[in-house]
């Protein structure tokens, strides 16, 4: 039996299974990342809902874990020599998960620096970017009558959307054949754009015909569809 009981955040979300990897995130873009991938590896875990509406990643417990204050963080109790590993920020936790299994990053290393290339896109310019355009779209800033801040991300969404979709041309897949942890960074953020923000027909997305079928296929997937919603909400 793992003793995790050297980490704080234990406190706040007990562990019932602590020989199981511990997931402690809330079913947004970010946090989806990781259980789509927990889910596509069959790997056992427990997954924590984080309440970020009741500020919970800002008590002592969860910042000694994660010290950014965000989700998802995670402990594996088998981390690298058998150590149990906290990690924070979900490009990391993506890039761990791969390389710990062996699956969903290319082995040769030039692909591989490849698909990590597609990964800190998505945490450099799609997150970010496509967050703003939820915020002045279908948050707070939506009052605001100055329009220019909303324009600003609205066009700097749809030359990230043209990224996307000239790199799909003639690819099934971020890398081509492969689906990778770089199409798992990057299909909850173009989800939540045109579902949860509503914003599809402000960025045009009819417009780039490649990324919709790649998001289609990307939600097809059984293990996508689970990891949408672990946690659980209540």
């Amino acid at each position: 039996m793992a003793d995790l009981s050297a980490f704080p955040i234990t406190r706040q979300y007990p562990a019932q299974h602590p020989d199981r990897l511990q997931l402690y995130s809330l079913p947004t873009p970010n946090g989806v990342k990781v259980s789509i991938l927990l889910e596509e590896l069959g790997l056992a875990y427990e997954p924590h809902l984080v309440d970020i509406g009741q500020n919970e990643t800002w008590t002592p417990d969860y910042l000694s874990l994660n010290p950014n204050g965000k989700i998802p963080a995670i402990i594996d109790p088998d981390g690298p020599d058998g150590k149990p590993l906290p990690l924070f920020e979900s490009g990391a936790i993506l890039v761990y998960l791969a390389e710990k299994t062996g699956r969903f990053l290319p082995a040769d290393p030039a692909a591989r620096y490849e698909t990590l290339q597609w990964v800190f896109f998505q945490m450099a310019a799609i997150g970010p970017m496509f967050g703003q355009v939820g915020f002045f779209h279908k948050f707070a800033g939506r009052e605001f009558e100055d329009k220019r801040p909303r324009d600003r991300y609205v066009a700097e969404s749809r030359r990230l959307l043209g990224v996307l979709e000239g790199r799909l041309e003639g690819r099934d897949w971020i890398m081509g054949e492969d689906y990778t942890i770089a199409d798992i960074a990057i299909l909850g953020w173009v989800r939540n754009l045109i579902g949860f923000y509503e914003a599809g027909d402000l960025v045009g997305f009819g417009d780039f015909p490649r990324v919709a079928d790649w998001l289609e296929r990307g939600l097809a997937r059984p293990a996508v569809q689970r990891g949408l919603n672990i946690p659980a909400r209540p």
